[in-house]
């Protein structure tokens, strides 16, 4: 023996061999087993020679051997481990296992095909395998050992075959070991050997960083009988121990070349995989063999095997096989590990992996799920997660499949579930609902899929369901227990599904930064995902589907969700009316119109209801007759035996009941039949005869209903001569007849079990009917499904078709709007399945799941701006706090406070209008809160001093004593809470009459209790926490919390102000914000504070006013910049309630709040003195004298002392200022107000000239601004700093101009001085055209009142009658004499002072002196002493113009009056006058009715005449003081007056004195008028009077002309028109007494003449002055002149001498001219 110290040499491998070959030696024996001695001694022998090799030696499975030596030193080994004895096998695998685990094995382990002598090392392999079925535990475990480090070595490449025999050696050790230990080994070692291999794939490298298996989580789903804590520990150690013990004593960079070989070599054959059956209907991988590199080829082999592995099925003898049961079980559990240890980057790129997938594992899972065994189930369910969370990318189809198999068809089954079954799918849907991702591709690649099921809303259906558990009345199988767990299961499911589509949406929100993504890969944020094959080439889908061509227009997922939808809405109306459904499919463009396309459509399309295709395709009409035609055209029954093409064509739809459509169709389906197979049969008739007694048969043999079934010679008889008269062969028609009664003829739907119609259309689509009948039925043992092989390879089949199509193509969206998909198809199921859970459930967790979901719901909707949904979810929830019903509350019911606060916390962004019912809630939460503390109510707030009302504001809501159990809870407000109320109700206990209990008391107070887990801190951080809101949603809030406010103060009974606080504190918090949301913010608030301040309740009126006091307190500390309106807009709900307001309370206290502001803010105050001084001119108009002086106090006030705050910065508020000022001067309270107002306005004056405004910038607003640019203005210079301040004075100017109306002579009077006051010491500083613009806009318009009366009246008095003339009022009425004299004094000493610069404007004052001379309602005599006056004053400065224009005007005056004058007249044409004697009886036939108003004929006559006589002496009187205005002006200022402007005047007066004559020429006139005055007892008309005055200032004005300007006259002709004057006269005197000789030249002669009557000689004595006159002018004329023109008049002296005269002094001046003017002339002769 050799010593153990030298055995095996110095070599590394030879110290680890040498002993165990002696060890070996030792314990063998020798005479059984002498060739292994022989070889171990050999060996040894050659070890002691052997040393390391410095250079690696290629080929060699030793590392620094040999390749002869290598062999020779294992073949002992391979000899020993062949001997099957233990003492000897176990020192061999020992040492095996340390050549192993250093690393000193090298090389590549394959079975070489057509070499009869493998490698020395796969001989090792194969010896090692094989003993692991000696039966004995320790060499069991000895050979996982070896072969799990044989597996781990970085330097052995274990090939595909060695591979797979290695898993089997340990699945035998699995199977057929009797140690629980080294079955829980054996495992383990399974599992690390795969997760090693598929590292390795994964990384395409040996080195590969590979984490330990857990062996306890191996035992979860099956072992539990191993499920021992001890087993567990030393499986865990063995394990461990093999990792730990395995180092690589050689550095693996000494060995390049040999590590190399082991890595990325391509292999073209090493794996049989053309050759491998995988039974019936299992695919060939050997196309897919592509060369690729050693590690992968051997995974996917490796792969493949364990799918194999796991579809291996007992025989028909053996059906209960537990053994193959549980081989099955672990090649799933391995798979299980393998998918989920699946990298993410080769296993979801790689094509022929992906493929693998699909061909092997996808068919595992399809045998295995017609299998009843739980823990069997679970692995499937396990080994789909992995396919759904990593691979979906890959296996869209696929999973289409699956989903509804394994996960929809167990979720949809309510009434009968298995437990455990029903357990792992929720489990399931809960991991799923927590990939976000996973969600939203599965409604994306599904749901808005047209071909493929909607998987998203089938699962949200399905968990609503399990959470609603079985209907009422129903039978169910399941426990109280069960279904609870169920109903919890399935809400945690849906809670984490809306849970996860927040994350998603936020995480893309976040991502994208609230704007979509940019770039043409995501222009319709839809990607395709491209799975890249081995070689980097993609497969190339198509976006979208190819069967309909609508839909291939679609460019967004959006689009083909709404296709699906419509399309779906096509079908489900189809189902119920086939006709309209296909109405509207086609109108719809779902589907075209020709019936092919329509038989097309009933043939592949999925959902459509059996029965209703059947009934369609048997309808009479045209277009469905062509439509089954086309249908049953689309098949191809060539080749078919009859029997099986008649079960073909009837596996699509049921065929109708009634008899003529049966008819229809069979005979179609015959001559079809006939058309594909013309030898079958004779004629079509044969074949249609037949069909009918196919389908009776079929009926007869299946329906237990017949009790007396047909036989095989009754169906021959009675298919007797149906062909052409021949009987059919007996023998086809008996084969027939076996075939129909064996396999009854039923459609493809009535193969799978009772579900719902949706899922079995969907597994129709799927192919699945076959596959879900196994599952569903009643049978547990396998045996069917290998029967059923053809059902497998058609399934598969449909896989193959199905690759490459749109289906196939994988969509990932980053654009939120699929979110609202999703939203429409799952809300209202989530809004079921949370509200019943949290109304029919107490457990903490079902309801903290509910109250989560509803806030994830909340969420979601809210930030997606879907308003309904959002609403819904926040109202269930605030319906749910049972606020409204507080004695009825519990736990859960707090929680929902809980939640409605979160929400508000989280969402506030977003919440819009649902803020009402959260605020809503929190207001409710506060009464209760208050009650629970025994404060008193809020209407007590109401009674407090609005001294004190601010600081009771400011104290927390809370009061901080204990609840009082007493008295205390008994008062009103108490009991309305205990009675409850509905949610919608805006008051609580609205059922006032309904009696409390005690025992409701007691549940009220411990409720009340429950509620203090929620502190005021809770409800006032949401307040604060406003702050954060964005724009929009601060909006929101603000107008959610004025509703809210609005309800609670308008409550009849209780009257709360919780809301109205907050809104103080929300404004307090929100204030800072930017002065545009702070004005959105404002608008709101001040709606909100109108209204209720017009509240019908007085007290909440008055708190809400004292509210906005506090607040506008509070917003006054801010500095406020020039220019900006904020003030103004927050002080104008102020305006608008003093304006609106019928309380004269609510009036007071506007005003006396803002008195206070503006006294305590004064500095502060901007642009807030526009609304401040609105509600004092609202308050100087008030009804209310105590109002009207309290604003008066103030406004006293602020002129005086604050003047400079009002223009500090805006100019504007000056004139505010002046109207609020001349309001005031309107007061009916007080005279004293009004005069003091106007006082305050010279005192505005004054400082405005003074230049008391701080801000010169100029406004001009369109109601106040006036033309200041006159047209004949010569200077066109920029206005100066002053001019600058001119308007600013139209306001006050205009203000003070309409003051001149006031009805109180005294305001009037007092308006004009201060006026014109004004003007006069402040005019300096106006430019002139602004003074033009004072004159036309304030100053004229005084006077214009008057001149517009005039000037109506004289428009419209051919359309008044004089009747309506005649009661016309008394114009300017309201001015007085004094009034009138003021103010034409005013205007004269203003345009004179002012004279240089208002020259221009001469013309227009002058026609206002004009309008007193010409207003008979005026005294005439103002007008004439101003005009003097102003003539007076500016005589020497007027220019020749000038004079003319005055004089111009009084020509106008004149001549205008005229027309209307002589209208006047004619109205008297018609009327007659009766003589005072004369009968009423015998004048009313000479009345002509005139249209007036009353019946008396005679009144209204001699009213018309009145009228006339008054019309008359006005206009008489008017001319006469125009007559006496032109006297005085020339005789004051004649040596001004040009020749010009002399011609006028005596053309005045030559027209006046014309006129005058012609009205007294008017005799007949003159008589009516005289018997109308006699009648009406008034004087007569001055007419005489007139033309003796008229003509005698003519006469007067001449003979003064003639004398003073003789040189003149004679340019002029002045003593003609003088001679011509006279002779007039003497003419009107001679007629007047009847004497002149042209009245008798054609008469006869006369020899006595009779003396005048009493008229005539009051008449001739009324006329003597005027006459005398004109005889002195006439005999004062020079000789020569006399001489010159006797011989005109000197017939007139003769008659003068003929005539009676009522006067002797005619005669002695007539006797005078004889004497002394024509007796020189005659004597001269």
């Amino acid at each position: 023996m050799f010593s153990s110290q030298s055995l095996g040499g110095t070599s590394r491998p030879g110290r680890i061999l040498g002993p165990s070959l002696d060890k070996i030696i030792k314990n063998v024996a020798w005479r059984k087993h002498s060739q292994l001695v022989s070889a171990c001694k050999s060996a040894i022998d050659r070890l002691e020679t052997l040393k390391d090799s410095s250079d690696p030696i290629p080929n060699s499975p030793i590392l620094g051997f040999a390749p002869v030596d290598a062999e020779s030193v294992l073949l002992p080994l391979i000899i020993a481990i062949d001997s099957a004895s233990v003492k000897v096998v176990e020192p061999a695998l020992e040492c095996v296992l340390k050549l192993f685990s250093q690393g000193l094995i090298h090389g590549e382990i394959d079975r070489q095909e057509g070499n009869d002598s493998p490698s020395v090392t796969a001989r090792l392999i194969d010896s090692i395998c094989k003993c692991g079925g000696l039966g004995d535990d320790g060499i069991e475990l000895s050979v996982l050992k070896v072969l799990f480090c044989a597996v781990r070595s970085p330097f052995v490449l274990l090939r595909a075959d060695y591979l797979v025999q290695i898993v089997k050696t340990c699945y035998n050790v699995y199977l057929g070991s009797l140690s629980a230990t080294n079955q829980i080994c054996a495992k383990a070692v399974l599992a690390q050997i795969l997760l090693i291999i598929f590292a390795r794939v994964e990384e395409d490298s040996m080195e590969v960083m590979v984490h330990t298996v857990s062996v306890s989580e191996l035992l979860e789903l099956s072992d539990k009988n191993l499920n021992d804590s001890n087993l567990i520990q030393f499986a865990q150690n063995f394990i461990n121990e093999i990792i730990e013990g395995s180092e690589v004593v050689s550095d693996l960079k000494a060995f390049p070349s040999a590590q190399l070989e082991l890595r990325n070599g391509d292999d073209s054959g090493s794996a049989e995989e053309g050759n491998c059956k995988l039974g019936d209907g299992e695919l060939n991988d050997e196309a897919e063999s592509n060369g690729g590199s050693k590690i992968r080829e051997d995974g996917f082999h490796l792969f493949k095997n364990l799918c194999k592995f796991s579809m291996k099925f007992s025989a028909q003898e053996n059906p209960e096989d537990h053994l193959l049961l549980r081989g099955k079980i672990l090649s799933l559990e391995l798979l299980k590990i393998v998918m989920e240890h699946g990298g993410p980057t080769f296993w979801r790129t790689n094509e022929r992996f992906l493929n693998a997938l699909k061909q092997y594992l996808c068919l595992s899972l399809l045998k295995n799920s017609a299998l009843s065994v739980m823990s069997i189930f679970q692995l499937l369910c396990s080994i789909f997660m992995s396919m759904l969370l990593k691979f979906r990318s890959g296996l869209k189809a696929e999973i289409g499949i699956f989903f509804p198999m394994l996960v929809l068809r167990v979720l949809e089954n309510v009434l009968q579930p298995s437990f455990l079954q029903k357990m792992t799918v929720l489990n399931l849907l809960e991991k799923i609902s927590h990939d976000s991702q996973v969600i939203i591709d599965i409604f994306v690649n599904y749901d808005c899929d047209v071909d493929a099921p909607n998987i998203f809303e089938r699962t949200v259906n399905g968990l609503l369901k399990t959470a609603l558990g079985p209907p009422p009345g129903s039978t169910t199988t399941l426990s109280q227990a069960q279904d609870i767990a169920f109903r919890l299961e399935s809400v945690k499911c849906l809670a984490g599904i809306i849970k996860s589509m927040g994350v998603w949406m936020d995480q893309q929100l976040r991502v994208t930064d609230f704007y979509p993504l940019k770039g043409p890969e995501n222009d319709a944020s839809i990607e395709s995902i491209n799975i890249l094959g081995e070689e980097g080439a993609a497969v190339d889908y198509e976006l979208l589907s190819e069967s309909s061509s609508e839909l291939s227009k679609a460019a967004t997922l959006e689009q083909r969700r709404a296709y699906k939808i419509e399309f779906q809405k096509g079908i489900s109306l189809f189902n119920r009316k086939p006709s309209k459904g296909i109405e509207f499919l086609i109108n719809a463009n779902k589907i075209g119109g020709s019936p092919e396309d329509v038989a097309s459509f009933l043939k592949n399309t999925s959902g459509l209801n059996e029965t209703m295709i059947g009934d369609y395709l048997g309808e009479r009409e045209e277009f469905s007759l062509k439509v089954m035609h086309a249908y049953v055209d689309s098949f191809n029954f060539e080749a078919m035996d009859f029997g099986e093409a008649i079960r073909f064509f009837l596996r699509g739809f049921r065929l109708p009941g009634e008899a003529q459509k049966i008819d229809r169709i069979m005979e179609k389906f015959a001559e079809r039949y006939c058309k594909c197979n013309p030898t079958s049969f004779s004629r079509a008739d044969t074949a249609y005869v037949l069909a009918y007694s196919v389908i009776m048969l079929n009926t007869d043999a299946h329906n237990s209903m017949v009790k007396d079934k047909m036989s095989k010679a009754d169906f021959i008889r009675n298919n007797r001569g149906i062909d052409d008269g021949k009987d059919l062969p007996e023998e086809y028609l008996g084969a027939l007849y076996d075939q129909i009664v064996k396999n009854e003829i039923k459609m493809n739907a009535d193969s799978s079990a009772p579900q719902s119609k949706q899922a079995n259309s969907f597994n129709k689509l799927l192919g699945l009917d076959g596959i879900l009948n196994l599952v569903t039925g009643n049978k547990t043992e396998e045996k069917p499904l290998g029967a059923n092989g053809a059902l497998i390879r058609h399934i598969q089949e449909q896989f193959r078709a199905k690759t490459g199509k749109s289906e196939s193509v994988y969509y990932a969206v980053t654009d939120t709007a699929i979110l609202r998909f999703m939203v429409e198809v799952c809300w209202a199921p989530m809004l079921a399945a949370f509200s019943v859970t949290l109304d029919q459930s107490d457990d903490k967790v079902a309801t903290s799941q509910c109250l989560q979901g509803f806030r994830h719901a909340v969420h979601v909707t809210a930030v997606m701006g879907m308003q309904t949904q959002r609403d819904a979810f926040v109202t269930s929830v605030a319906k749910f706090t049972y606020l409204h019903c507080a004695a009825d509350m519990k736990q859960k019911n707090v929680d929902a406070v809980k939640a409605i606060m979160s929400i508000a916390i989280e969402d506030g962004n977003y919440l819009q209008e649902a803020w009402e019912h959260i605020l809503t809630c929190l207001s409710r939460f506060e009464h209760l809160q208050l009650l629970g503390e025994g404060a008193p109510p809020d209407a007590s707030f109401f009674t407090v001093p609005q001294s004190e009302t601010e600081e009771k504001t400011q104290k927390p809501i809370g009061f901080p004593h204990l609840k009082r159990k007493g008295s205390s809870m008994q008062n009103p407000a108490v009991m309305a809470v205990v009675r409850g109320g509905s949610y919608d109700s805006a008051t609580l206990g609205v059922n006032t009459s309904g009696l409390v209990s005690a025992e409701q008391i007691s549940n009220f107070i411990s409720n009340l209790n429950l509620l203090d887990q929620i502190g005021n801190f809770e409800l006032n951080h949401i307040f604060a926490h406003s702050q954060r809101l964005n724009s929009e949603a601060i909006v929101a809030f603000v107008k959610a919390l004025c509703k809210v406010s609005m309800a609670e103060l308008q409550s009849p009974s209780d009257p709360r102000v919780f809301s109205l606080t907050k809104i103080v504190e929300i404004a307090h918090y929100n204030m800072n914000r930017i002065r545009l949301v702070w004005s959105r913010i404002w608008n709101v608030l001040s709606d909100f504070f109108v209204s209720v301040g017009l509240s019908e309740n007085l007290s909440v009126a008055i708190f809400v006013m004292d509210s906005l006091r506090q607040l506008a307190m509070k917003f006054l500390e801010r500095e406020e910049l020039a220019n900006y309106n904020f003030q103004n807009e927050f002080l104008r709900p102020f305006v608008i309630v003093m304006q609106k307001s019928s309380s004269a309370e609510i009036r007071e206290l506007i005003v006396r709040c803002i008195s206070q502001m503006v006294l305590i803010r004064v500095n502060n105050v901007k642009s807030g003195w526009k609304s401040v001084f609105m509600v004092f001119t609202t308050a100087a108009a008030d009804e209310r004298k105590n109002i009207v002086l309290l604003a008066f106090e103030t406004m006293e006030k602020i002129v005086r002392d604050y003047f400079p705050y009002i223009t500090e910065t805006e100019t504007t508020t000056f004139t505010d200022c002046v109207r609020c000022l001349i309001t005031f001067t309107s007061s009916r309270f007080n005279s004293d107000v009004s005069l003091n107002a106007i006082a305050f306005l010279r005192f505005c004056a004054v400082k405005l000239a003074d230049g008391g405004l701080v801000c010169y910038e100029k406004t001009k607003e369109s109601d106040t601004s006036i033309p200041v640019v006159d047209e004949d203005a010569s200077d066109g210079h920029p206005f100066t700093d002053k001019d600058d301040q001119v308007y600013f004075w139209v306001p006050l100017l205009t203000g003070l101009s309409k003051l001149t109306s006031d009805p109180r002579p005294a305001i009037r009077k007092s308006s004009l001085e201060v006026l014109f006051n004004i003007l006069k010491d402040h005019g300096h500083i106006f430019s002139r055209s602004f003074w033009m613009g004072v004159y036309k806009s304030i100053i004229f318009p005084i006077f214009s009142s008057f001149q517009d009366k005039i000037e109506t009246q004289s428009m419209n008095d051919d359309q008044s009658s004089p009747n309506s003339r005649f009661q016309q009022p008394r114009m300017g009425s309201m001015w007085t004499s004094e009034t009138s004299t003021v103010a034409a004094q005013c205007l004269v000493d203003l345009f004179v002072s002012f004279f240089d610069v208002v020259r221009s404007q001469l013309p227009s004052v002058v026609s206002v002196f004009m309008g007193f001379i010409t207003n008979p309602y005026l005294n005439r005599s103002i007008g004439v002493a101003a005009l003097l006056r102003l003539a007076g004053d500016l005589g020497h400065r007027l220019s020749e113009n000038e004079w003319k224009e005055i004089f111009m005007a009084l020509t106008e005056v004149a001549a205008s009056t005229l027309p209307g004058f002589w209208k006047v007249l004619g109205t008297m044409d018609n009327i007659e006058v009766p003589d005072v004697s004369q009968s009423y009886r015998d004048r009313d036939e000479f009345f002509y009715d005139q249209g007036s108003t009353t019946d008396d004929f005679e009144d209204d006559s001699l009213q018309t005449a009145a009228y006339v006589v008054s019309r008359i002496k006005g206009h008489i009187a008017m001319l006469l003081l125009v007559i006496q205005v032109i006297n005085d002006l020339y005789k004051v200022h004649q040596q001004y007056l040009s020749t010009a402007n002399i011609m006028i005047l005596l053309e005045m007066f030559s027209s006046i004195a014309s006129h005058a004559n012609e009205l007294s020429s008017k005799t007949a006139l003159q008589v009516k008028l005289q018997r109308a005055c006699s009648i009406l007892e008034i004087p007569d008309p001055p007419v005489v009077h007139f033309e003796n005055e008229s003509y005698q200032n003519y006469l007067n004005f001449l003979r003064t002309l003639l004398m003073d300007k003789p040189s003149l006259c004679e340019e002029m002709n002045v003593e003609a028109k003088l001679v011509a004057v006279c002779e007039k006269i003497l003419q009107i005197y001679l007629n007047c007494a009847g004497c002149l000789t042209e009245q008798k030249c054609n008469q006869p002669v006369l020899h006595w003449i009779l003396p005048l009557g009493s008229a005539k000689k009051e008449e001739l004595a009324a006329r003597t002055s005027f006459v005398v006159l004109a005889l002195r002018v006439l005999s004062g004329l020079e000789r020569n002149s006399f001489r010159r023109y006797v011989a005109h008049f000197f017939p007139l002296l003769v008659d003068l001498v003929r005539c009676e005269h009522s006067s002797g002094e005619v005669q002695r001046v007539v006797s005078d001219i004889f004497q002394l003017n024509i007796g020189p002339i005659i004597m001269d002769l």
